[in-house]
């Protein structure tokens, strides 16, 4: 008896492809689309909406390769457990990473539950990770595309989920990816990507912060490491640990946001060498491993741009973590997440304090 797999399809190609690639090793295949956030609507830009283009599009691919296909409305759960926190976490200082906790709570979550509602053995998405078994214990792999790779963002998925996910784009390239789509000839197979959070489809996360939250709200001064007060600002949530555009503010070296202290609605900056810390603590953490109870050494990877660091792990009385690289880090964001590896297997990871 055939295995049933349901496929997160977003009318891009990869998760056409994923579909595509799935149907062919035999798998009976299902199309699925969650409709999650209507950014069109929100900002009154009309009917053409990202969110219903996708809906399309991803219905098109599944009338083409003759998969049963459906659309579930997770809109108000999205706004609730993703928006808001994007929000709050802004409004607090910090720099969120809605992407990681959307495929926790949304993706692998209600739509997961949707897909074994279904009957399905089995969600696929496009991602580019792979699935690695040691010991009898499941962890997310590194995709073999470097430029690709997703692994970051699905720490937090549990042994209970990964159980039921598959990956089949882990172990190809972007090239190879559009290559499957141009062979199975695909519609979508040169449709461009998206490199923007998909609720936020010009990339201006300010105004969207504002049209949630009021415009005008969290303004104060900008103040040097030194105690110096350089100039004001109009918002907190303007500003993320490095940025150095944006400031205003003159001064005889480059100057960086080091730090943002929200009770005081102030915004930190300093020269460059201020953003070494060699030091932070994680809460919130989710293990693919026993949970740790003593020292440990393992890599760590800050932000999704950057390259994993060699580390050591110090379990607090708290359940939190403190984290001792072995070199300076620029850049330690308060919100992000920090992931741990072993060699190329997501060990773990949490939320940066």
């Amino acid at each position: 008896m055939k295995k049933k797999v349901v496929v997160a399809m977003s009318g891009g190609v990869d998760s056409s492809v994923t579909a595509a690639l799935l149907k062919e090793q035999g798998y009976e295949v299902i199309g699925l689309t969650m409709h999650h956030w209507d950014a069109c609507a929100k900002e009154k830009k009309g009917e053409d909406c990202h969110s219903n283009d996708a809906v399309t599009n991803a219905k098109k691919v599944a009338e083409q390769l003759q998969i049963p296909f459906f659309s579930v409305n997770f809109e108000s759960d999205f706004r609730q457990q993703i928006i808001t926190r994007f929000c709050t976490e802004y409004f607090s200082g910090r720099t969120p990473n809605p992407c990681a906790v959307c495929n926790k709570k949304i993706k692998f979550g209600l739509l997961l539950d949707k897909a074994l509602e279904l009957g399905a053995d089995y969600l696929a998405t496009g991602h580019y990770v792979a699935l690695a078994e040691e010991d009898g214990r499941l962890f997310i792999r590194k995709g073999i595309d470097q430029n690709k790779d997703q692994s970051y963002f699905l720490f937090s998925l549990n042994q209970q989920q990964l159980s039921r996910c598959l990956f089949p784009l882990g172990d190809l390239n972007k090239q190879q990816v559009r290559e499957h789509a141009k062979r199975l000839q695909l519609q979508v197979a040169k449709k461009d990507e998206s490199q923007d959070i998909c609720f936020i489809l010009d990339g201006d996360y300010v105004s969207f912060l504002e049209r949630e939250r009021g415009s005008g709200k969290l303004s104060g001064e900008i103040v040097h490491v030194s105690g110096k007060v350089l100039g004001q600002h109009r918002g907190i949530y303007r500003y993320t640990i490095g940025q150095r555009k944006g400031l205003g503010i003159g001064w005889t070296e480059p100057l960086f946001v080091i730090g943002i202290d929200a009770k005081k609605k102030k915004v930190i900056v300093g020269e460059k060498q201020y953003l070494n810390q060699s030091e932070m603590v994680v809460k919130d953490c989710c293990w693919n491993i026993s949970v740790p109870t003593e020292l440990f050494s393992t890599t760590c990877r800050i932000r999704y741009r950057h390259t994993e660091e060699p580390a050591t792990v110090k379990p607090l009385s708290d359940g939190q973590f403190k984290v001792i690289f072995a070199s300076p880090q620029q850049g330690i964001t308060p919100g992000q997440a920090a992931v741990f590896y072993q060699d190329n297997l997501v060990i773990g990871g949490g939320w940066i304090q």
